[in-house]
């Protein structure tokens, strides 16, 4: 894992070609980039940037704001906070509020802890005239802690009064000492409205991501020193929303909800995107892309990709569509580019073979490179599909049972 120096504007960079990928997609994704308001996109290869693209006015050494993106990096600062032995996240949340922090009973405002802001079940009511607002009078009782997941700014937000009761710090101090010297990250947090707003260079946002790909550790200096937590953090927190951890969105699992909804939806958030990823996402279309199994890192800067659109991750399916089609050194008719295959899928020639004796029911969805379903299929039993008259391109297969997830990556030519 190569890390930038924590001074300077040096970065080593890693060639398209160098990885074997396909710099017309790129040329595609750029021209999608300036379609989509964007402003910075940085795309990194084990550290190191493949792809950097800035537009606009937009340079950088401009300043952008993170929006939600920033949780996943509260969530971080919360852990350190709790390794230091400062808090737990099992705290009830009035040892640092007060009590009275919210209009509840005080009987279910103690209900309330630390972890429940992180997982958004604090069970306090989103649906007011200004959820971002944190005075005790906007925080009503609506559930009990822990049973009802509901996308709440104004819980998150009061994390930032956990962490300077328990620390004694600003969030900008803490952070400042804690993570920001030791990865080269600058920005600042700035009061906007409600929010306390993170703002900082897009190779800023790329450091934090790159943070989180290495698990907190920069070149061998632990930022985040608690691995428990960090597993934590970038997976499953709850039962209520399974694609969310600690304020971080994660791919490949079974089901998920979206902000300002109670509906539960089946799949993976991001069809697209690897099952292993894990995400920070803002306001807006900010976005910081982490994938453990491929050593990705990307983010993005801009003003909404997709206005007129209310599902905030329609933009991260196409990006992905794109990425994945960056791999283009197919030899063969068939060629399988997954690095480490299930064991229960297989393509062998024009034919794809499911092994499914010892797994009971089992759902396969095979999907385009856009996210179109080509094929929905449940089975019982081991399986072959005839992949003969397929149409060329990227193709994505998922096989879900027993809650796992596992996926392959095929060409067709």
């Amino acid at each position: 894992m190569y890390f930038p120096p924590l001074l300077g504007s040096q970065w080593d960079t890693l060639s398209p070609a160098s990885l074997g990928w396909c710099e017309d997609y790129l040329d595609s994704l750029d021209q999608y980039l300036l379609e989509t308001n964007s402003k910075a996109f940085i795309l990194l290869k084990d550290g190191k940037i493949v792809h950097e693209k800035y537009l606009g006015n937009f340079t950088k050494d401009s300043l952008w704001y993170w929006a939600s993106a920033g949780k996943s990096l509260t969530s971080t600062l919360i852990g350190i906070a709790q390794q230091e032995g400062l808090l737990s996240i099992s705290n009830v949340s009035s040892t640092f509020l007060g009590q009275g922090w919210t209009n509840a009973p005080i009987d279910k405002e103690n209900l309330i802890t630390i972890k429940n802001q992180l997982c958004m079940t604090s069970g306090l009511d989103d649906n007011v005239p200004n959820s971002d607002c944190t005075t005790d009078s906007c925080l009503l009782y609506e559930a009990d802690a822990g049973t009802r997941w509901a996308y709440h700014n104004a819980p998150y937000t009061l994390l930032d009064d956990v962490i300077q009761s328990a620390t004694g710090l600003s969030m900008n101090s803490f952070l400042q000492t804690r993570v920001k010297v030791k990865t080269g990250m600058t920005g600042l947090y700035i009061q906007t409205g409600d929010n306390n707003v993170f703002f900082s260079t897009a190779r800023s946002m790329a450091r934090f991501g790159l943070l989180a790909l290495n698990r907190g550790i920069w070149n061998g200096d632990s930022v985040l020193k608690d691995q428990n937590y960090f597993s934590e953090m970038v997976n499953t927190s709850q039962d209520l929303n399974k694609s969310y951890g600690y304020l971080w969105w994660l791919n490949g699992k079974p089901s998920y909800r979206l902000p300002e909804t109670q509906f539960e939806f089946t799949g993976s958030i991001i069809p697209n995107g690897p099952s292993d990823l894990f995400c920070a996402l803002g306001k807006n279309d900010q976005k910081i892309h982490v994938v453990p199994s491929q050593g990705l890192v990307w983010i993005r800067m801009g003003n909404s990709a997709t206005p007129n659109l209310l599902v905030p991750v329609v933009f991260d399916n196409q990006i992905w569509a794109y990425l994945n089609g960056l791999i283009c050194n197919a030899t063969s008719s068939l060629q399988q580019i997954e690095k480490n295959p299930s064991p229960l899928i297989q393509i062998e020639g024009n034919s794809l073979k499911i092994e499914n004796s010892q797994h009971g029911l089992m759902n396969l969805t095979s999907t385009d490179v856009f996210g179109r379903v080509l094929l929905r299929k449940t089975m019982i039993g081991s399986t072959t599909i005839d992949l003969l008259d397929w149409v060329e391109g990227l193709h994505i297969i998922r096989l879900e049972s027993n809650n796992k997830v596992q996926t392959i990556r095929w060409i067709k030519q």
